[in-house]
């Protein structure tokens, strides 16, 4: 989970590569509509996520017994709510990092639908893990590599792999 831009989709297939189970991205599961909206720069409201939280949560719930990585920037506690319905087994990585560090890695990123103005809203709706949520942070303001080390040992640690 976590913003646009913050290598969730980068670490979240290496993680499904290194453990062995299914990936994928939120992006295929948003509706036309969400899609249209955002390259337009309108942020989604919580009546376009419900659709697109349903297809996450029934792919989840598809993937349960065997595990799966999805990626999703999940940025509300209720959607991750939505998300731990399907499988109590959910455990989240928060890809975490300062505005300026996502912000300039978005603006290199060239054929995503979603333009680097929708960002600062991301941010302002970032609600981070709560006590009652399953999950750890994970920074990503190393190399990638790093990033991917220290989000297999928040896996470890939690034993979830």
């Amino acid at each position: 989970m976590g913003v646009s831009g913050s290598g969730k989709s980068t670490v979240g297939e290496w993680l499904a590569d290194a453990l062995g189970v299914p990936f994928a991205d939120a992006d295929a599961f948003h509706p036309r509509h969400n899609i249209e909206k955002m390259s337009a720069g309108v942020p989604l409201d919580d009546a376009d996520r419900a659709p697109w939280l349903d297809a996450m949560a029934g792919w989840l719930a598809r993937h349960g017994e065997g595990g799966a990585v999805l990626v999703c920037s999940a940025l509300k506690h209720r959607y991750r709510d939505r998300l731990r319905q399907a499988s109590a087994r959910l455990f989240f990585l928060h890809m975490e990092g300062p505005f300026e560090l996502i912000a300039e890695r978005v603006a290199r990123r060239e054929g995503h639908f979603m333009p680097p103005s929708l960002l600062r809203s991301q941010f302002e709706a970032l609600e981070p893990l709560g006590d009652d949520e399953r999950g750890a942070p994970v920074s990503v303001a190393g190399t990638p590599e790093e990033t991917r080390a220290e989000a297999l040992a928040e896996l470890e640690r939690a034993g979830v792999c």
